[in-house]
C-alpha cells in the first residue's frame, strides 16, 4: 500500500536548516536595521491612515499586574520590558568593547564619553534657547531633557543599513556615545522627573543582580537560574521608578567576556569563547527580530496629519 504524498503546509513547523538559517541572518546588523525601519515605517503609515484611531487603541491597551506598576500598555511594555533585551545585548558588546576591543586605550574610550556629555548638554541648550526667544515659559521649560537622549536603536539601524562598509571603530564609537548618552537621560529623568521613586526597591534590585553575576561570573549559564533572577532585577528596577532598560545594561556589563584559566571555560569547536559571546549569539536573533521591530513599531506612530 503506497503512502499518500506529504503536503507542504503553509504554517507547518520549519525545519532545524531554515530555522538556523532565519536566526543567522537576524545576527546580520542589515536584517535586523531593516526590520526596524520596515515596522517603524508601518507604525507611521498606520497612525496617518483613516485606520488611526485602532493603532492608538492597540497600543493603549493594558496587561499585567498592579503589582510594581506592572500593568502597562503594550507600547510601555515594548519600551520598557523588550527593550531591555537590546540594551542587554548592547551592554554585552560595550563592555568586550572596554575591556577587548578598540576603546581598551583609555584615550579613544574618553573620546565618544566627552560626546555624548556633549550630546546631553547642547540639545538641552538649544531647546531652552528656542523657548526663551520664543516667548514660552512657566512649565516650557521643564522639557529640557526631552531632546538629551539619542534613540540607540535607531542610530545603530540606520548605520547598519547605510553604513555596511565603514569601518567597525565607528560603530564602537556610536554604541558608546548612544548608550552613555542614554544613560544620562535616564539618570536625569529619574532625579527630576521620576515622581514615585523609591530607593528600597532599587536596593533590592542589587539581590538579584548579585546573584546573577555571581552566577555568570563562575560560567553558571542554565536559563532556568539566570532567567528569573533577570526578570526579578528588571520588575524591582521597574518598580522603583526608573526606567528599567537600565536593568538590561548592567545586567549585560555584568557578564564576563574574558575566559579565565581559573574557572572553566565554555568551547566551540576547541576553540574558547567567553559566556558574553554565548549569550550574545544565542539573544541576538531575539532583539533584532522581536525586541527592537516591536518597539520601533509602538514608537515611531507619531500622528503627523490631521
Amino acid at each position: 500500500m503506497t503512502q499518500p504524498p506529504v503536503r507542504n503546509q503553509l504554517f507547518s513547523r520549519p525545519s532545524w536548516s531554515e530555522t538556523t538559517a532565519l536566526k543567522d541572518a537576524l545576527r546580520t546588523e542589515t536584517v535586523g536595521g531593516a526590520l526596524l525601519l520596515g515596522a517603524a515605517m508601518v507604525a507611521l503609515i498606520w497612525a496617518n491612515s483613516p485606520w488611526h484611531e485602532s493603532y492608538a487603541a492597540l497600543r493603549a491597551y493594558e496587561v499585567g499586574v498592579d503589582w510594581g506598576h506592572l500593568k502597562l500598555s503594550l507600547g510601555h511594555w515594548a519600551g520598557d520590558g523588550l527593550l531591555a533585551i537590546f540594551f542587554f545585548v548592547a551592554g554585552l558588546e560595550l563592555k568586550r568593547e572596554f575591556l577587548v576591543g578598540d576603546l581598551k586605550d583609555r584615550t579613544r574610550a574618553a573620546v565618544p564619553i566627552v560626546a555624548a556629555f556633549c550630546g546631553v548638554i547642547m540639545p538641552a541648550v538649544v531647546f531652552l534657547l528656542v523657548v526663551k526667544v520664543g516667548g514660552a515659559g512657566g512649565d516650557a521649560t521643564r522639557g529640557w531633557a526631552i531632546p538629551s537622549a539619542t534613540d540607540i536603536a535607531f542610530a545603530l539601524a540606520v548605520l547598519a543599513i547605510l553604513g555596511s562598509h565603514l569601518p567597525s571603530g565607528l560603530r564602537s564609537f556610536l554604541l558608546t556615545l548612544a548608550v552613555v548618552d542614554d544613560l544620562i537621560a535616564i539618570v536625569i529623568i529619574a532625579i527630576g522627573y521620576t515622581s514615585d521613586f523609591s530607593g528600597t526597591k532599587l536596593l533590592l534590585a542589587l539581590i538579584p543582580l548579585t546573584a546573577f553575576t555571581l552566577l555568570v561570573q563562575r560560567r553558571i549559564t542554565y536559563a532556568v537560574l539566570l532567567v528569573p533572577l533577570a526578570l526579578s532585577t528588571w520588575a524591582l528596577v521597574h518598580a522603583s521608578g526608573v526606567h528599567a532598560t537600565v536593568a538590561g545594561v548592567a545586567l549585560g556589563l555584568a557578564v564576563p567576556v574574558k575566559p579565565r584559566a581559573s574557572v572553566p571555560s565554555m568551547s566551540v569547536h576547541g576553540r574558547e569563547i567567553d559566556v558574553a559571546h554565548v549569550f550574545e549569539h544565542r539573544l541576538r536573533p531575539l532583539s533584532a527580530g522581536i525586541a527592537v521591530p516591536v518597539f520601533a513599531f509602538f514608537a515611531a506612530g507619531v500622528r503627523v496629519v490631521g
